[in-house]
């Protein structure tokens, strides 16, 4: 039987991604990456909405990745699972770059200023490209991890030989709250510098328990017993962490190497989980169209929040309240839309979006 809590997770959770990137393109607490500060506000409030869900969301993909990677490797060979990964995940986010992303890259760098620096250094036109190119990657991170993460999968899955996996179908519940602490640890080490996105141990801990814990029913029945009071933990660990952190850089050290934090990202995915599980796992037509299409709003959405946000705030064309809007509608409409136009293109569809050719998108990572 088909698991409708993960298709739920992921297409909610997306949307979650799309309303955080509206508020971190103009963000005022110095979070680098977006236009930033807009309004004439001494204070903007409403920004404490990244707080809130920043440290858990990319977590609770990578928990889904890797049980959606189980529930794929019990039926298919390893050398299947690593091409339909390939095809997923690694050329959108190679190939792709320099076929579409490269867009993304101009209107990032367009919004940081970065091209006047590069014309009076006097850097060639084809390295300028290639710095597109390498600006694009934006949210496709998480694909260039994942795919990581499942090459690594298939190699300690030959080691370990399936004892891993039945001794995680055993997993008490006390034990599941323990695995805070590697967590915890796992945020200390291989965190790149700049680019603070890519922290590869961090999300690997997530991604391993998906695939060697909750991947087990045994385990996901009895999350899905303590569902409510993992809600009610998740929401009050979330808000602590808000208020104790509000205007400073929670994407970055040393708040994201505390221990709140990690315990915020793993309390609550915990609660994403067992709560879709015991609440969430069902299906219907808005659910399902929802699902079929969040890789492509996934993938597309930042670049209509960021054209927004070069085009009318940059200028101030508009005023803030309607860039925040505009950008949360171009977010959706870039998403689908591009989605829908590119998932019929021939040669684009494979390149951008992973669509085998004469095929359709496997959009359930």
């Amino acid at each position: 039987m088909r698991k409708h809590y993960l298709d739920n997770i992921r297409w909610t959770t997306v949307v979650i991604v799309v309303i955080y990137h509206v508020f971190y393109m103009y963000n005022a607490e110095g979070v680098l990456g977006g236009l930033g500060k807009i309004t004439d506000l001494p204070v903007q409030y409403y920004d404490i909405y990244q707080y809130l869900v920043y440290p858990w969301f990319m977590p609770v993909l990578f928990v889904v990745s890797g049980i959606s990677a189980r529930l794929s490797l019990d039926s298919h060979s390893d050398k299947e699972f690593i091409k339909s990964r390939s095809l997923k995940l690694l050329v959108p986010s190679t190939i792709g770059l320099f076929v579409f992303q490269f867009i993304q890259g101009y209107v990032s760098m367009s919004l940081g200023g970065g091209f006047e620096g590069l014309a009076s250094a006097g850097v060639p036109k084809p390295v300028i490209y290639l710095i597109m190119v390498a600006s694009g990657s934006g949210v496709l991170w998480y694909m260039h991890l994942l795919w990581i993460y499942c090459v690594l999968l298939v190699v300690i899955r030959k080691i370990e030989k399936g004892k891993l996996l039945a001794a995680g179908a055993k997993t008490p519940l006390w034990l599941i709250a323990l695995f805070v602490f590697p967590i915890w640890g796992a945020a200390q080490i291989l965190n790149t510098p700049i680019v603070s996105v890519y922290r590869i141990a961090f999300y690997f801990v997530f991604f391993m328990l998906g695939y060697f814990v909750f991947s087990n029913d045994e385990v996901i029945e009895k999350l899905k017993k303590i569902a409510v009071p993992l809600i009610v933990a998740a929401v009050a660990i979330c808000v602590v962490f808000a208020v104790l952190n509000f205007g400073d850089n929670y994407a970055d050290k040393p708040i994201n190497r505390g221990f709140l934090y990690a315990l915020d990202a793993y309390v609550g995915s915990l609660a994403m989980l067992a709560g879709m599980a015991r609440f969430g796992d069902f299906s219907g037509p808005l659910s399902r169209w929802m699902s079929d299409h969040s890789f492509g709003l996934y993938v597309f959405h930042y670049l209509g929040i960021s054209t927004v946000a070069l085009i009318f705030a940059k200028t101030g064309l508009l005023s803030a309240p309607a860039c925040n809007i505009l950008s949360l509608v171009a977010g959706f409409l870039f998403g689908y839309g591009l989605y829908a136009i590119i998932s019929r293109i021939p040669f684009f569809r494979w390149a951008v979006l992973g669509i085998k050719r004469g095929g359709t998108i496997m959009t359930k990572s």
